[in-house]
Order: C-alpha cells, then sequence, then structure tokens
C-alpha cells in the first residue's frame, strides 16, 4: 500500500497524456466494432501496431467464439408501429414474428398474470429478468428502458456453451423500448375493455465466428514467468467510444509511458484485449481461461481490468470493483491520486471476471462512475453491481450516444493515472499485499450466517475455526509483508505461497461450481457451495428431502472445510 507517490511514480502520472488518451480512443471508435466482424479486427490491429512500436511482444490470434448480433426487431399494437431494440441471444422469431395479449407486470415479484403473454416491465433487460418471465409461462418480454434503449446481452451462459450449458440460452424473443413507446402501450392497457394484442419480431444472428485475442508481454527481469493480467474488450456496442475505447486507450498509455521511461519490470506486464466481450458473454477472455489455466494459476499473480474510463461527470471512485484481498492495495492508489476513501465494492458477475476458478485476485472493473440518479439505466445498474454513492456509467452507456463527447479528457487522464501507478507498483514491487485476513473474515461472516439459516441441520462450527484462525494468521502475514526486508528469493517464496493461500479462497468465495469450469453468468453470493442452506432450511425436519439437502450440503461443506485447512497450513508455514 502507498500512502504517497515517490519520484518515479511522480513522473509517470506527470507523463499520462490527456491529447494522446483522446487521439487512441478517437481512432478505436471511429468504427462500430462488433465481435468477429472486419471493423472490430482494424481497432484490433491498430492496438497491436502501437504496441508493437513500444517493444512489446505481441500475438494476435483468432479462436471460435458463440457470438449473437441483434439485426432488427418490429413492434406493433393495433396499426401502430413502435421503435424498438432487441437483444444479444435473444430468441430470433423469423419473419412471420409473434402476437399475444400484453400484460404489464411492474415488479417480478409476482409474475402470476405472466403465463402465455407477452410481458411489459420496467428497466433495462437482464438475464435474470429474462429467466424469471420465462419461468413463469411467458411468450415474450418488452423491456421499458427510459429515454433511450440499452444494448443487453440477455443469456446466462458465460462464454462458449457446452452441451449442458446451452440449456441455458433464452427462450423467449426480448425487445427493448422508450419510455416514450412504453407509456403508449400502457395508455392502451389502461383504457382497452379488451386484451390489448401485439405483434413482434425479432432477427438475431447468432453463431459461431472467428473471433480475436490480443496479447502483448513487456517482460520482466527477475521472474519474467510471472505476470501482472492488464485487460479490457476491444468490441463494443455502436461506437463505443467510453465502453470500451477509453479503456484500450488507457491500456495503451499505460504501456507507453512505462516502455518510454524504460521501467525495468520484477515481472512480466501482460496485455490483453478481448473480444465477445458484449456479444459473447465473455467469450473471448473465457476461451483465454480455458487455453491457459495452468499458467493463469501458477503464473498471473493479479488481474487488472479496465472498463468505461473516462466518463462526463464520473466523480465517483471509491467503488470501483475488487476483491476484500486487493481493495486495500488498489484503493491507496485511487486515495492518493483523488483524496477520495476507497470503500471498493464486490466483484458481481460480469465484466471479463472468468478467471476466479484459477484462483487469480483481480482488482477493479471500471474506475470512476456517475453519482447516482433516478433514471432506469442508474436504478438497474444499482441493482446489477450494488454501490452506495455511484450510479453507473451513465445514460449513453451501451446506447448509440456512447461517442466521444461524452468522455472528459481530464477525467480520462485522472483514471489512467490510477491505473499506471498500480500496474507499475504491481509489477515492480517485491511482495504484493494481499489481505488473506480480510479474505477469511469475508468467508468466516459468510458461514456464520448459513449456520443461523441452517441452525441444527448442519453444523458448520469447524468450518467456521478454520475461517477465524486464517484470519489471525493473515493479520500476522500483513504485518511480515510490511516489516520484513526482502531478498528476491525469500520474496519469490513468499508471493508463492501467498497466491497459493488465493488459489483456496477466491473459488472458496466466488466459484459455485468446478473451478475449470465457468458459473452462469448471474451474481452470486459469498461462498456460494453453500448457497443452498437457505433451501435445506425450508424442508420439513425428518424428511427425506431434508436428509438429501444435508448430503449434498455436507459434501460441500467438506470442500469449504478442507481448503480452508489448506490455506491455514500454508499461512502456518510462511509464519
Amino acid at each position: 500500500m502507498i500512502t504517497d507517490f515517490n519520484e518515479i511514480q511522480k513522473n509517470l502520472l506527470d507523463a499520462v497524456s490527456a491529447d494522446q488518451l483522446m487521439a487512441h480512443t478517437a481512432e478505436i471508435s471511429k468504427e462500430i466494432r462488433l465481435s468477429g466482424s472486419a471493423e472490430e479486427l482494424r481497432a484490433f490491429e491498430y492496438a497491436k501496431n502501437v504496441l508493437d512500436n513500444f517493444g512489446a511482444e505481441t500475438k494476435l490470434t483468432f479462436q471460435d467464439g458463440f457470438i449473437s448480433l441483434p439485426v432488427s426487431a418490429e413492434l406493433k399494437v393495433g396499426s401502430t408501429s413502435l421503435p424498438c431494440i432487441t437483444h444479444s441471444m435473444s430468441v430470433t422469431t423469423g419473419t412471420q414474428g409473434l402476437q399475444g395479449d400484453l400484460v404489464y407486470i411492474k415488479s417480478l415479484r409476482s409474475t402470476l398474470e405472466a403465463a402465455g403473454k407477452i410481458v411489459l416491465t420496467d428497466g433495462i433487460a437482464t438475464p435474470g429478468a429474462v429467466e424469471i418471465l420465462e419461468k413463469a409461462g411467458s411468450l415474450a418480454a418488452i423491456f421499458i428502458n427510459g429515454s433511450i434503449t440499452h444494448e443487453m446481452t440477455v443469456s446466462r451462459v458465460w462464454g462458449n456453451p457446452t452441451p449442458e450449458t446451452k440449456k441455458e440460452f433464452p427462450k423467449i424473443p426480448v425487445l427493448s423500448i422508450t419510455e416514450n413507446e412504453g407509456s403508449i402501450l400502457l395508455d392502451q392497457l389502461e383504457h382497452s375493455m379488451e386484451p390489448v394484442k401485439v405483434w413482434l419480431k425479432t432477427i438475431v444472428d447468432t453463431g459461431w465466428r472467428k473471433i480475436p485475442t490480443l496479447i502483448a508481454d513487456f517482460k520482466g527481469i527477475t521472474e519474467p514467468e510471472k505476470f501482472i493480467l492488464f485487460s479490457g474488450h476491444i468490441d463494443s456496442w455502436h461506437y463505443g467510444a467510453m465502453d470500451n475505447g477509453s479503456a484500450n486507450a488507457t491500456m495503451l498509455e499505460v504501456a507507453r509511458v512505462l516502455s518510454e521511461y524504460e521501467i525495468p519490470l520484477r515481472r512480466t506486464l501482460r496485455l490483453a484485449f478481448w473480444s465477445g466481450h458484449s456479444h459473447g458473454r465473455y467469450s473471448g477472455s473465457t476461451y483465454y481461461n480455458d487455453m491457459h489455466w495452468e499458467d493463469l494459476h501458477e503464473n498471473c499473480l493479479l488481474h487488472v481490468y479496465a472498463d468505461s474510463l473516462g466518463g462526463k461527470g464520473a466523480v465517483i471512485l471509491g467503488e470501483s470493483n475488487c476483491m476484500v484481498e486487493t481493495k486495500d492495495y488498489g484503493g491507496s492508489f485511487v486515495k492518493a491520486l483523488t483524496g477520495e476513501d476507497f470503500i471498493g465494492k464486490r466483484f458481481g458477475r460480469g465484466g471479463d471476471q472468468s478467471f476466479w476458478g484459477t484462483g487469480v485476485p483481480a482488482l477493479f472493473m471500471g474506475m470512476s462512475e456517475q453519482p447516482l440518479s433516478d433514471d432506469v439505466a442508474s436504478e438497474t445498474l444499482v441493482r446489477l453491481f450494488g454501490g452506495i454513492k455511484s450510479g453507473g456509467f451513465g445514460w449513453w452507456w451501451h446506447t448509440t450516444e456512447d461517442t466521444l463527447d461524452k468522455l472528459d479528457p481530464i477525467n480520462l487522464r485522472r483514471d489512467c493515472q490510477i491505473y499506471v501507478s498500480v500496474i507499475h507498483d504491481a509489477c515492480t514491487r517485491k511482495v504484493l499485499p494481499l489481505n488473506h485476513a480480510a479474505g477469511a473474515r469475508e468467508i468466516g461472516e459468510a458461514l456464520e450466517n448459513y449456520q443461523i439459516i441452517a441452525g441444527d441441520r448442519l453444523d458448520l462450527t469447524l468450518a467456521i475455526e478454520r475461517a477465524a484462525l486464517l484470519e489471525g494468521l493473515g493479520v500476522r502475514l500483513n504485518a511480515t509483508i510490511r516489516n520484513k526486508n526482502w531478498s528476491d528469493s525469500s520474496a519469490k517464496i513468499f508471493n508463492d505461497s501467498m497466491l497459493a493461500i488465493s488459489h483456496e479462497l477466491i473459488p472458496l468465495n466466488y466459484v459455485s461450481g468446478d473451478k475449470f469450469d465457468q458459473d452462469l453468468a448471474m451474481n452470486q453470493p459469498i461462498l456460494p457451495l453453500l448457497k443452498d442452506v437457505s433451501l435445506l432450511a425450508l424442508t420439513e425436519k425428518g424428511s427425506g428431502q431434508e436428509l438429501e439437502w444435508q448430503t449434498f450440503l455436507k459434501r460441500r461443506l467438506n470442500k469449504v472445510e478442507y481448503s480452508l485447512l489448506k490455506a491455514c497450513r500454508i499461512a502456518q508455514g510462511l509464519i
């Protein structure tokens, strides 16, 4: 952690150029970058050429990605046509379209009226909302977004599908309209004596296509096999100047500053530019995880992500995503540069966070956000990603209006300065200050809450005790990080062991299924392995159903207990 910047860091901060950032953003966002398109490839090639000139070892590869591109949508009530959009991974109706009775359901907590109907509801189209309406038997879903429609991917499948996960693709057509069209439909529902019939048509181009990945390495000197992964996606909704041209520009500017100052790196900086983020539910980063799982597991010390930076009015910097293990570390740079206290927020299931199964610590997603507002996009983002003061990336997020004029060069430079300081420090400091005491505490608190829910049906005592032990050991490790004078060899041994603890705690904290697989694109509670304790609590005592859930959860609890035991042993070995 830092409290102030040293002379080298100040020079790097001063070197960050707003003009250069805006020039890169303008070049990358001059075309619409659909995943797998020629326009997207030109942006990849631009980034590669820039990085080649900086002396990076670059590699542009292509792989198969399951990509879904919305083509067109139509919506009619009577003879009136209403503007609308459809979404990535929505069902295609075909040219014949679909007709049905319309029903308005304001809150999806109650969907009794949805069966056999086309449902009109408020908010941005999300996989969770679509799943609720599918299960309720809806024919189709129409979302009222607000003043402008927002592009979304409505699939729950993370990355390329498997024979099992493809069953989770949406099964109904999904549309979005603005509040203007919504008011027309609501007025019809309010004043019509007969059922209001609507007709809709969706055309979505979904299938396998080749998508690119760009990897650029700046090799470390002391331990070149170890690396810091700094990643972001290039594909875009519309011109995507903020999302994600500004972040791509930031990655290029970080590379320029470090290379021009000829900063000797202890470990390798690996920049990764993904496709398939917007139109393939993170198929690019997931494919990279599948192909390089062991290298990520063994050698990646930290994953830093960049998305939607430098927006006009983006003044909230203290709530970027992080893990509790990385919160103090990343937050110290935000505090030192801006003076804003960093409270962070837990990662949601999004933003190319495809590497949790490898146990790699993660830091940041977007950096700066808008203050809270009462528009629909802000309200939905708060529900999706949490936040106290922050209200998302701006009304233009995922819309046709995400153009260069929505960026503030001063804000973009500020965000880039935070990234350059974090990346420089992570690549050069001897020991990364991962806070495993905080990770153990978060898991321990979740275990205590699960114990309250389970009552006497499941005994979590041993897991709770081990989490408490690990927290105490983590406190001692934090003191060791602060006080020890490290040789290169002792630092490497310590980092490897700290990473080994991450390999136990992060999958426990974030992964519900197998760590070599990918969970669905749905937010998870802390310690998701035990989330079904709530279902155990609903069973009748002494019933066969109770015994089934006890068997299932005891096996999962065994995994929790043993992972905590292994983490404790590693920590004890370090101390």
